[in-house]
């Protein structure tokens, strides 16, 4: 690298740091610390190492840059702007302000340039684990010369990132799966926003890493030469994941704030900010960029538009030796389509009583064989939660053929990771572990709905019902703490009809669903199987029985509970009562659908109404109203048998009789 060029480079990150202290005093609110320290590993990755084209920010050709540390943003934002992706200045002068494209920490779809959703800390690495598993993945289905695939993927964590458990629980499978294409940037300032690192660990992060099966590196992050030869030498020689400890001062150019956890979390100040631009040689000027850094990115884009077109002219010629190998990588871009699905499925004979985990295995298995875009995978329990595509392998270190993932005992990673597969925009990424655990994913969950990554969650045994394992296994609060998640769709299935009608609704919905399934044997309805499939299903929640003249009870139900509701009607009606019957498979479907329609299934003077669900009540007086009865559980369980918890509970047709009548 020539003294020419570090110069350039110098000056590009002295206005990654001026704007980036701008953005934060503008918005009187912000991290200016990581920013202003890995100005020039941002200015080396944007205009040296990164393979992008700013004007085509989905090329598939492209590196992967993921900033797990969320909260420095305006160093993302201000790589991203000089380099020439469709984010202008005003987009950085509006940063954190309603409307702007510069959220406080990256979102996903919102900005362009940003590949995933971070904040909470340590999801960006799983995140990118995600994205470079997925990689490796399409790289060994569609070759491995294939020039679309010789990516890499980048991840920029700091010391909370890898603090948190779940970088720890993606590191450890990225290490067992050799991912060669996973590159982890650790932002080595010794600094958290509450103070020195040193005050809450004294680990070996190297020697973890090393453990891990990763190779680690050590370099200076204001030396252009030391990085730029590491990461040429790893764009062609890397055989394991890596990890660099990037060494930095945290705010760096700060008179008085450098080096500690005061450049960190809050605007360094207006008299601050002076010193410092005094200090650095940056003009006054707010926001201001040099005409020296604006020719440079602008020769860089005229390289960068070579190498895109290059690149698409060879994969044009690859794939024109197989044409079979166009028609799958088409079909795995392609939106879902509904009416295909439905033929696939409609025909499909899963003999009840079947467990819904069981029928939905059924279900997947079929579609498998038609939607080369489907993979999944579980947290250790593909043989319960009956995730396991059992005609195709198991993915292995070096060895990527398989549908199937197993990520260990690592949910949280689990899950994020599926959020990273599905950016890539070829998979329908599903995942699986029982419904308690999913207090491990929330969070990761609550990502994936604000983002609308469009993974799939197959949660099963999903009540007390499951029996002897006990409360600690036995969900109450799950159920509604899903539902409470905006953008994610949750389906609880009552019979073989409505897991075929879930799936589809979830394989052609925008955002993530969520599976919540049976380990004991369900009956098909009658009910529902005399519906026009999948009609009702798809509308969230349906009469699956009518009342002949005025109803005297309307009673809801979900999953394993409706055959229950079917019972208590049946009993009802040889009372001389009248009773309509609804099955309520998806909340945030029923919401979809026109006053008139949610009136006509839960209004229209329908009796007295009854909710039956086995878990808490929170919610259901929506639908039931205050004088509604709730037949919920709101405790805990108990370690028991299945038949003797649904005496003891209240969910039998004899004790529900007696609360309703």
């Amino acid at each position: 690298m020539d003294d020419d060029l570090k110069k350039t480079l110098g000056k590009v990150a002295d206005t990654i740091r001026g704007l980036s202290i701008d953005g934060v005093e503008k918005a009187n609110s912000g991290h200016p610390g990581l920013p202003m320290g890995c100005a020039e590993l941002g200015a080396l990755l944007y205009g040296e190492v990164l393979r992008h084209y700013p004007k085509d920010p989905h090329w598939i050709g492209r590196d992967r840059l993921v900033l797990s540390a969320g909260h420095g943003s305006m160093w993302l934002y201000s790589c991203l702007h000089l380099a020439g992706y469709e984010l202008p200045l005003h987009e950085l002068q509006t940063f954190r302000q309603l409307g702007s494209k510069t959220p406080g920490h990256p979102e996903y779809r919102m900005t362009p340039g940003v590949e995933a959703t971070t904040g909470p800390l340590g999801q960006g690495v799983a995140n990118a684990a995600g994205m470079a598993l997925g990689l490796k993945i399409l790289q060994n289905r569609f070759g491995q010369k294939n020039p679309l695939f010789q990516n890499k993927v980048f991840c920029l964590c700091g010391d909370g990132c890898l603090n948190e458990g779940i970088s720890s629980e993606a590191s450890s499978l990225v290490g067992h799966l050799q991912l060669d294409n996973f590159i982890l940037l650790h932002d080595a300032n010794q600094i958290t926003l509450d103070g020195p690192l040193s005050e809450h660990s004294s680990e070996n992060t190297k020697a973890r890493y090393q453990a891990y099966g990763f190779t680690v590196y050590e370099v200076d992050g204001y030396d252009f030469q030391e990085m730029e030869t590491l990461f040429t030498a790893l764009r062609s020689g890397q055989k394991k994941p890596v990890l660099i400890q990037v060494k930095t001062i945290i705010g760096k150019g700060s008179p008085n704030k450098a080096g500690t956890h005061k450049a960190h979390g809050s605007p360094l100040g207006e008299e601050e900010a002076a010193l410092t631009k005094k200090q650095l040689g940056i003009p006054e000027t707010p926001f201001y960029v040099p005409q020296k850094v604006i020719a440079y990115f602008t020769q860089k884009m005229e390289k960068w538009k070579k190498t895109y077109e290059e690149a698409n002219e060879l994969y044009a010629e690859y794939v024109n030796k197989d044409p079979n190998q166009l028609k799958t990588f088409q079909k795995m871009q392609a939106p879902m389509d509904e009416k295909e699905l439905i033929a696939l499925l409609e025909p499909l004979n899963i003999k009840a009583p079947i467990a819904g985990r069981a029928a939905s295995n059924a279900v997947l298995a079929e579609l498998a064989e038609h939607l080369p875009q489907l993979i999944g995978g579980s947290a250790d329990l593909s043989g319960s939660d009956q995730t396991m595509l059992k005609a195709y392998p198991i993915i292995a270190p070096g060895d990527f053929s398989g549908r199937n993932l197993k990520f260990g005992i690592r949910e949280f990673a689990m899950s994020a990771m599926m959020s990273g597969v599905s950016t890539l925009g070829f998979f329908r990424p599903y995942c699986g572990t029982f419904l308690v655990f999913s207090d491990y994913m929330r969070n990761a969950i609550r990502i994936a709905a604000l983002s609308k990554y469009p993974v799939i969650y197959q949660f099963t045994h999903d009540s007390i019902f499951l029996g002897e394992d006990g409360p600690t296994h036995q969900p109450i609060e799950h159920l509604m703490a899903l539902r409470a998640i905006p953008n994610l769709q949750v389906f609880r299935p009552a019979d073989t009809h409505e897991v075929k009608a879930s799936w589809i609704a979830a394989l052609t919905y925008e955002g993530p669903s969520a599976m919540i399934l049976s380990r004991q044997k369900l009956p098909d309805s009658e009910e529902i199987a005399a519906i026009p499939y999948p009609k009702g299903a798809f509308q969230g929640a349906y009469i699956i029985r009518k009342e002949q003249k005025q109803a005297d009870f309307t009673i809801m139900a979900s999953g394993s509970e409706l055959s229950l509701a079917i019972e208590v009607a049946d009993r009802l009606e040889s009372l001389g009562k009248q009773v309509r019957v609804v099955s309520f498979l998806c909340w945030e479907l029923f919401e979809k659908q026109t006053p008139a329609y949610k009136a006509s299934v839960v209004g229209n003077d329908p009796g007295t109404k009854v909710s039956i669900e086995a878990g808490s009540d929170l919610g259901w007086y929506k639908y039931i109203g205050e004088e509604g009865i709730a037949i919920a559980i709101d405790t805990f369980g108990e370690s028991a048998r299945m038949q003797d918890l649904q005496t003891e509970f209240g969910f039998q047709a004899d004790a529900i009789l007696e609360r309703i009548l």
